[in-house]
């Protein structure tokens, strides 16, 4: 078994860091779906900004709203502004086609990409 790459939300732009929330990232409903990241789910986060890497887990937000906050302690490591990369892994045994969504300044989908071939899918 492999720790592949499945679920990858690239450049999304942190849309609030609230210390005094109970830890997790909060990413839009539409975002989820469309790389497949679950409530609950372990994701590592990593400011493109500065370089900061962190282990959290996914809470809802509101579809269409745009959110990427940052909570809890985390907030202390990646601020509002900061640009983010948002991956979820899987254990397999096989090959796993990721699902990637390059994120427009609004949090909104840009480009959906083949992380293999490292070119856009699709554009809105």
């Amino acid at each position: 078994m492999r720790s592949l790459l499945r679920s990858k939300i690239h450049l999304a732009t942190v849309t609030e860091a609230n210390v005094d929330y109970v830890g997790s990232i909060t990413i839009d409903k539409n975002l989820l779906d469309a790389v497949g990241l679950w409530v609950g789910e372990k994701v590592l986060v990593v400011s493109a900004s500065t370089g900061t890497r962190l282990e959290t887990y996914v809470i809802k937000g509101a579809p269409g709203s745009g959110i990427i906050g940052i909570n809890g302690a985390a907030a202390h490591l990646i601020n509002a502004g900061e640009r983010v990369i948002i991956m979820g892994f899987e254990l397999a045994e096989k090959p796993v086609e990721p699902k990637v969504v390059l994120c427009n300044k609004e949090n909104g989908i840009a480009e959906f990409l083949s992380e293999e071939a490292g070119i856009a899918l699709t554009s809105e």
